[in-house]
């Protein structure tokens, strides 16, 4: 559900109102019924989904439903704190609420379906600030928890719309440190994981291109010497690898090659020159990827939106396209 002070649970409400998109796969919602009640009323939805305490005896038994609640409202035996403060703003209760909920989905990604499990997170969006005020800063956001519960070694994150596809080599990060951790292996992984993701979406042979990291792609190293001691070089080894890779590319005019056309895939240094462009572009639809794990695991292109949670005004557009993007990504054995 994400924060359940943000706007995910009236995306998360909305999204699954459609029932066409409950007819795909079934639905367990991590999260609190109080603040999926409260969306639903806002947006006239009548309520769809069972509810069953997470900690229940009854949930596995109540497991065949199509969109089932495991609700985490606190209870004095379970220890959990009220969330409480003013919808759309940071909290520490919020932050821990939000926090149980990706931990407790991703136990169930574990199990997988023969034991109660599941096959695809699809998380709501988080408030960082809030897992800082709730003692949980040691992972910026859902990418590195993630990444640690699932003990891999490699992992990014990957940005689908219908008209452009992005996958960063570094996410959270100050621009300052960057030049410290960007390393010919890095920018190969990351290339390397985006191929893998584009195969698995369909596209027979991508067509990938690499960014570079300063203005101009460094203009032949007078703005810096990443491109060619980097970035190169690990475009060359996947070149090797068999992959069709170009680069490196100014950023400034890669992206609009990909929308017309030429390629399927780009590789940015670096969060907001990959974030920029997608979002611009396609705010209400692109999908948060995060690839390199062993379970698919979508999320929606925004974040938590206090400015206009509890109003009714959130779009489903991208929520809606992160479940239909985890459906699809689910292998059919």
């Amino acid at each position: 559900m994400g924060d359940p002070l943000g706007i995910g649970p009236e995306v998360t409400v909305k999204a699954l109102s459609d029932r066409a998109l409950r007819e795909k796969a079934r639905f367990r919602i991590f999260g609190m019924s109080g603040a999926l009640v409260a969306a639903a009323e806002r947006a006239g939805i009548e309520p769809f989904w069972w509810r069953v305490r997470h900690d229940s005896a009854i949930a596995s038994a109540a497991d065949r439903q199509d969109v089932l609640l495991l609700d985490y409202e606190p209870q004095e035996r379970d220890g959990m704190r009220p969330v409480s403060g003013p919808v759309g703003k940071p909290t520490r209760s919020a932050g821990a609420a939000s926090f149980r909920f990706v931990e407790d989905a991703i136990a169930a990604a574990k199990r997988g379906r023969e034991q109660a499990g599941v096959d695809a997170i699809v998380t709501g969006p988080i408030s960082k600030e809030a897992w800082h005020l709730a003692g949980r800063n040691r992972y910026p956001g859902h990418t590195e928890l993630l990444t640690s519960r699932f003990n891999v070694k490699r992992s990014r994150m990957m940005f689908v719309s219908n008209r452009l596809r992005v996958i960063l080599a570094t996410v959270h990060m100050p621009l300052m440190d960057i030049r410290n951790v960007l390393t010919l292996g890095l920018v190969f992984d990351t290339i390397d994981l985006g191929h893998e993701a584009c195969l698995k979406l369909g596209i027979e042979k991508p067509r990938i291109a690499v960014c570079g990291l300063n203005p101009h792609a460094g203009e032949g190293g007078l703005f810096g010497d990443e491109e060619y001691r980097v970035i190169s070089p690990a475009i060359e080894l996947a070149k090797n690898a068999g992959m069709e890779v170009t680069g490196p590319w100014p950023a400034d005019t890669v992206f609009n090659r990909a929308v017309s056309g030429r390629h399927d895939l780009v590789v940015a240094m670096y969060h907001d020159q990959g974030l920029i462009p997608i979002k611009l572009l396609a705010w209400d639809e692109a999908v948060n990827a995060t690839v390199g794990l062993p379970v698919v695991r979508t999320s929606p292109d925004h974040g938590t939106a206090f400015d206009i949670s509890g109003q009714n005004k959130a779009d489903p557009g991208s929520m809606r396209a992160a479940i239909d993007l985890a459906i699809d990504l689910v292998p059919r054995n």
